[in-house]
């Protein structure tokens, strides 16, 4: 597979975005002092970000109405003048995300305005992974942290960040399936329910990631399973980790008084990054809410098992 980018020119890309956007300027300069505290768990440990550029994100209006009232922020005719960005084919451009969570942060936005949908993308998934090799690339399902659910698009962020890219090797248990040249993983004991897929072949790593959405559940209201998912390339290996989701947000998103926590869970939280954009949340949030949100909006580990039985049928 040839590449046709490269992580040096979307780099250089930052860089030059850096010198001539004062906003995207400020906010990557204000990453430097964001407060950061960790919570140990048995073998993993989660991190708490206090990120108060995140409270457009976390707190996004998704639904319906909001939407069609806003300009799409990911179309190009929408984006700010200074803000340029790389072709990745003639599918995506590749922009920096002016509200970082990471140091280097990006925003793969579809060039045509069309819905948040993985099924058809999730190829294009792989590619920019092993395209953008120094980075992690990231998709939020409409209801499951995505801020742009009307527009197409994945998100990335520089490699050795997210703490699951090292520990989930510590917490898978062998193989519980394999199809054809690619292996699938359960993280056991990880709070999230967490499937892994560990492939040379991209054909290989599509077709098994097909299987699995078509096992998850579609709600009444929705189009595609909810879910989030994280990739990456290395040894010449993708690994991918798909979390599939069961809520949305948490109830103490939307609970009264010193219950309230301003935290909406996407692929960065699953990740172990949990983003708080109130300090407030960041000083109380412990473990025990950890635990209480992520049994709140992910599978359990009984219920990946019984994916894993139906994967084992239908392949």
């Amino acid at each position: 597979m040839n590449k046709v980018i490269t992580s040096a020119q979307v780099l250089n890309l930052l860089q030059e975005q850096l010198d001539v956007w004062e906003l995207a300027r400020t906010n990557y300069e204000a990453l430097k002092q964001v407060k950061v505290k960790e919570l140990k768990f048995n073998q993993f440990t989660i991190k708490v970000q206090f990120n108060p550029a995140r409270i457009l994100s976390s707190a996004a209006k998704v639904d319906s109405k909001s939407i069609q009232e806003r300009k799409c922020f990911l179309c190009q005719q929408n984006l700010p003048a200074v803000q340029k960005g790389i072709p990745f084919g003639d599918k995506y451009i590749v922009l920096i995300n002016p509200f970082p969570i990471f140091p280097k942060h990006l925003t793969i936005a579809a060039c045509e305005h069309v819905d948040q949908r993985i099924i058809n993308r999730f190829g294009d998934m792989l590619d920019l992974a092993y395209n953008l090799d120094e980075f992690t690339i990231f998709y939020n399902g409409p209801k499951c942290g995505a801020s742009a659910p009307d527009h197409a698009h994945f998100q990335a962020g520089n490699k050795g960040f997210l703490p699951i890219e090292k520990e989930w090797k510590i917490m898978k248990d062998s193989e519980v399936l394999k199809y054809q040249s690619a292996n699938l993983f359960i993280l056991r004991s990880y709070l999230r329910g967490t499937l892994v897929i560990e492939s040379e072949s991209k054909e290989s790593a599509v077709h098994l990631f097909e299987h699995i959405y078509s096992s998850l559940n579609i709600r009444p209201d929705e189009e595609e399973p909810m879910m989030n998912i994280l990739t990456w390339f290395e040894a010449g290996k993708w690994v991918i980790c798909i979390f599939p989701r069961t809520l949305h947000r948490p109830s103490c998103y939307s609970a009264q008084g010193n219950d309230n926590i301003l935290i909406s869970p996407a692929s960065v939280d699953m990740g172990g990054v949990f983003i708080t954009p109130l300090e407030k949340d960041f000083e109380k949030i412990s473990a025990r809410d950890i635990v209480n949100i992520l049994q709140e909006v992910c599978m359990n580990e009984l219920e990946l098992e019984r994916i894993v039985e139906h994967l084992k049928i239908i392949r």
